[in-house]
């Protein structure tokens, strides 16, 4: 296998691509024109691959014991085997700078570079010392200077860049590594921090490890571990991370680094959230709960809200202790927000200079929608006297108290009541200097005073005494309206609303931090949400994915990968319709629709069956109808005569006589649960006192029940028949109305969705007596008492 590697002999000369073809690639991949990979394959050695493999029968003339006869059968079965030409796998190659003969390996990623063009990552073109300015066209210098090349991907767009860098490739297959030693570059680094991080980062980017080269991997707090590849085995210049088990053992460079690595994870260990000199743990908080605890700067404590009325105002307020300046964030966890808030990624926050910070959240407010938590941060910024961030372990925790209420006030009210708590007194007069209200009385010993020792900022109204330190560091912003009365907070004023700062995962850059955070929970491509259709947390735009402003993404009011996502397709489970997963929401209000507006259905009017009257499944010549009398056909079958009758009267003496016969004699039906039937009273008397008793009547009494039933019959042809009947019918139709009505008294005692009678009738026999399934029908078809078509949205 070794040998099979090594010789695959190749190499050749590229230029190098710019970088704005390869901004995508990752750790040590490059990409190759498909002619290299044609090149490759003529290269790569022939390996024999069998097709009926061992197992292949010997030919008739093999003796194992004639040595004649085995030169034979080898040639034999060496014809029959295919040879094919195979790269190895993972293919690696070393790359070599010719200016500064630095060498560096490489794993490839795909075959879609141009012709004669290698692409190299950021990574690599470090490593070989490879300066992207040199790719720009430099002043008064002309496209015939440069190599020009046409850039599909940018409209056919022609590009002029420097291709004077050229690199040599060659594919060299390096050994599977099993240990390798970093060396961190910065003191203080804790495994915990870093090492999950580094074993996900080798996974993700790289191939291959070089010794003598810088590992930078990505913090979450955008910090950025650098490390020394020192030391690898197989002893060599570089290993294959791929597929193998690597060992990895973190050594300090120099012994003064050591101790203070130490030194520091000490005083981190002593900081630790929860500790004295640490920040609070943070945790779940109540509504009207007053919360106090601490933050070192430069970390962040967090909390969530779980329960809240969601028809009033959420009033966060949060107060430092002792002039403590503390900072608020608020983000919703919800399908479009999942992650915590920090200083750079908030929905909410109060970026004010006062001690005390309040955030009012509307219960309007679109970011709540769906909100199944809302998440709450406190922080302090980390600056010393310039501005600078210092580390936490260098300052003192500030402590801080927090308390979260709900009012049906609204913002406009809540300022109104404000601005009427400052009002003054009808004697009072305004100072000129200060601005103050004032007593008539008193308004010229005020001014004397005021005059003299007082000075009134033109800008923000504010009064200052004349020589006080706050009059002298007072400051105003000459972008915007903020101002201060200290230097710190003009600092941190300027870093979070005037300093330059850019996306981690898009490279967004924008002025101050509410912009970046905007950006951020908004329409950065990163931002993570939980999609609706595979149900995983992803990022919001992939490379393929539309942007962010596509007017369809718009318009649909799904983020890209959404739109992309939802374009699979699934059967709807109620029509069987091929349905875009996307589009199934909008169908299934059509649905929705389609179900408000049904008529009901026309049930039996016979109180002991359990039919409608367009029943589908039941066969009869009959067709219920105005002549029916409003009996299905099951219920009219016996009743019916072909005599013209056009007054019914024929058909009034058989109802009567079937009643008569049910009263006096009965059905003799084992299931009859009829209370007009002398059988069915029979089996509800013994059902309810254990024996069967007398249900015996006189006729005289059998015709004075039996005459207002069939009085109130409708046996004219003008109008339908409204008027019940109470006769036996058979066993299936006599339990589907049992479980009918009972479905329907389910909704009405539990207090969910109730039905009407018909509706649960229908239901019943859509599903041949399921219940369960009579109850799913229900939900897809049947419309709830009080539901109307406002309550679709």
């Amino acid at each position: 296998m070794a040998r099979e590697q090594d010789s695959l002999q190749w190499s050749s000369q590229f230029f190098v691509a710019p970088p704005q073809r390869t901004p995508k690639l990752p750790g040590d991949k490059i990409t190759l024109p498909q002619s290299a990979l044609e090149q490759l394959l003529a290269a790569a050695p022939l390996r024999e691959v069998s097709s009926q493999g061992s197992s292949r029968q010997y030919t008739s003339t093999f003796d194992p014991f004639n040595p004649h006869t085995f030169a034979a059968e080898s040639r034999a079965r060496a014809q029959e085997l295919d040879r094919q030409r195979q790269l190895p796998h993972p293919l690696t190659f070393r790359l070599v700078n010719p200016k500064n003969d630095r060498v560096i390996y490489a794993g490839i990623r795909e075959f879609s570079a141009e012709e004669q063009e290698v692409g190299l990552s950021a990574f690599l073109r470090r490593a070989l010392d490879i300066e992207d300015e040199q790719f720009q066209l430099q002043p008064g210098e002309h496209a015939t200077e440069t190599a020009q090349s046409t850039d599909l991907n940018n409209g056919g767009r022609l590009e002029s860049v420097r291709s004077t860098s050229t690199v040599t490739v060659h594919a060299k297959q390096l050994p599977k590594g099993t240990y390798v030693r970093l060396r961190p570059l910065e003191a203080g680094y804790d495994p915990e921090d870093w090492k999950a991080l580094l074993e996900r980062h080798l996974r993700d980017n790289f191939t291959t490890l070089t010794t003598g080269e810088l590992l930078s991997v990505s913090g979450y707090r955008n910090e950025m571990f650098r490390f020394l590849v020192d030391r690898v085995e197989p002893e060599g210049d570089g290993i294959c991370v791929v597929d193998t088990d690597l060992e990895v053992d973190i050594v300090a460079l120099t012994e003064d680094q050591a101790r203070e690595t130490l030194k520091r994870r000490l005083e981190k260990a002593s900081r630790a959230p929860g500790s004295t000199g640490g920040s609070s743990i943070g945790g779940a908080l109540a509504l009207g709960e007053a919360v106090t605890g601490q933050v070192i700067p430069g970390e962040h404590v967090d909390y969530e809200l779980s329960k809240w009325d969601r028809g009033e105002m959420i009033e966060v307020e949060l107060e430092g202790i002792d002039d403590a300046v503390v900072y608020l964030f608020a983000s919703p966890f919800s399908s479009r927000q999942r992650n915590r808030p920090r200083v750079d990624e908030h929905v909410f926050a109060d970026f004010s200079s006062r001690p005390s910070k309040t955030l009012r959240i509307q219960p309007t407010n679109v970011e709540l929608d769906g909100a199944e938590t809302l998440y709450l941060s406190v922080h302090a910024f980390a600056q010393t006297k310039a501005g600078d961030e210092i580390a936490s372990s260098q300052t003192l925790p500030l402590r801080y108290s927090m308390r979260v209420v709900q009012s049906s006030s609204t913002v406009e009210e809540v300022e109104e009541m404000r601005d009427q708590s400052n009002s003054h007194e009808p004697g009072d007069v305004q100072c000129k200097n200060c601005h103050q209200w004032v007593p008539q009385r008193t308004l010229v010993l005020h001014e004397n005073f005021c005059l003299r020792n007082n000075v009134l900022c033109p800008q923000c109204g504010n009064v200052f005494q004349k020589r006080s330190p706050e009059w002298e560091n007072h400051w105003h912003c000459p972008h915007d309206s903020s101002h201060g009365n200290d230097i710190s907070s003009k600092h941190r004023h300027d870093s979070i609303f005037h300093t330059r700062c850019s996306c981690p995962g898009c490279g967004f850059e924008t002025d101050g931090l509410p912009s970046l955070a905007q950006h951020r929970t908004t329409v950065c491509p990163e931002k993570p949400i939980l999609c609706q259709f595979c149900h995983l947390v992803v990022p919001q735009r992939g490379e393929t994915d539309p942007d962010m402003y596509d007017p369809e993404v718009l318009l649909s009011g799904l983020t890209p990968h959404e739109l992309v996502d939802g374009g699979r397709t699934t059967e709807c489970h109620l029509c069987n319709k091929i349905i875009r997963l996307r589009d199934m929401k909008t169908h299934l209000r059509h649905h929705d629709l389609e179900r408000l507006s049904r008529p009901a259905p026309r049930i039996c009017l016979n109180q002991n069956c359990g039919r409608t009257l367009d029943a589908r499944g039941v066969q009869s010549t009959v067709t219920p109808g105005i002549d029916t009398l409003g009996l299905c056909s099951i219920c009219f079958g016996p009743l019916y005569v072909d005599t013209y009758d056009p007054e019914g009267k024929s058909l009034r003496r058989r109802i009567e006589r079937r009643y008569l016969s049910q009263l006096m004699s009965g059905c003799g039906k084992s299931w009859c649960q009829n209370e007009y039937c002398k059988t069915g009273k029979q089996q509800r008397l013994s059902s309810d006192t254990g024996d069967g008793g007398s249900t015996s009547m006189s006729a005289a009494k059998i015709l004075a029940l039996v005459r207002p039933l069939i009085d109130a019959i409708n046996f004219r042809r003008d109008a339908p028949n409204t008027a019940p009947f109470y006769l036996c019918t058979d066993q299936v139709g006599q339990q589907r109305r049992i479980l009918a009505e009972m479905i329907a008294a389910e909704g009405a005692m539990s207090g969910g969705k109730a039905y009407d009678l018909p509706w649960c009738v229908a239901a019943v026999e859509a599903t041949a007596g399921n219940l369960d399934k009579a109850r799913e029908w229900l939900t897809n078809w049947a419309p709830a008492k009080d539901e109307d078509k406002r309550s679709i949205r």
